[in-house]
């Protein structure tokens, strides 16, 4: 069964994450350090995960459970590559579909960027997202939802608590 990766303490979509995982009846993993609060429905296919504060400790939450069945929401064009890596699909907020095709050139991209915003230069912040991206999201997660039932079941195998 495809569950569901949010990368969910900037992202912009979870109500339309929600109404999708309702309508399918998918599990949704809402990864946060707790950063940026927010109240999720309480309905119980959401699996709420607070993790410590910390540089990519929620990246490295999904990546070491993420499987080729699921699909991660994300902005973070790391942590995209790292499911990727993993086998599993990725999409962004705006609708953006990260593949094997394009990681490459967008993490360059990003190096790229983080060099002009260290020597000053204005690199601009995302875009608000109206209503054609969230239409172009919603498509691209149903695409990316359909591909992953393709998958083969991944067996899954909990990580040790602490």
């Amino acid at each position: 069964m495809v569950e569901i990766y949010v990368d969910a303490d900037a992202c912009p979509v979870r109500e339309e994450i929600y109404r999708v995982a309702g309508r399918l009846g998918l599990v949704v993993h809402l990864v946060s350090n707790g950063s940026r609060p927010f109240r999720p429905p309480g309905l119980p296919n959401l699996r709420m995960v607070t993790v410590e504060a910390g540089a990519d400790v929620a990246d490295d939450w999904i990546a070491e459970r993420i499987t080729p069945q699921d699909v991660c929401v994300t902005s973070d064009i790391p942590l995209a590559a790292r499911c990727l890596a993993s086998g599993a699909r990725a999409v962004a907020p705006n609708g953006h579909s990260w593949t094997a095709d394009n990681i490459g050139s967008a993490l360059a991209g990003r190096e790229v960027a983080r060099h002009l915003r260290e020597i000053g230069a204005a690199t601009g912040g995302p875009a608000p997202l109206g209503k054609a991206e969230r239409s172009r999201f919603l498509s691209a997660l149903d695409a990316a939802i359909t591909a992953a039932g393709r998958e083969r079941p991944a067996i899954r195998i909990a990580p040790p608590q602490p």
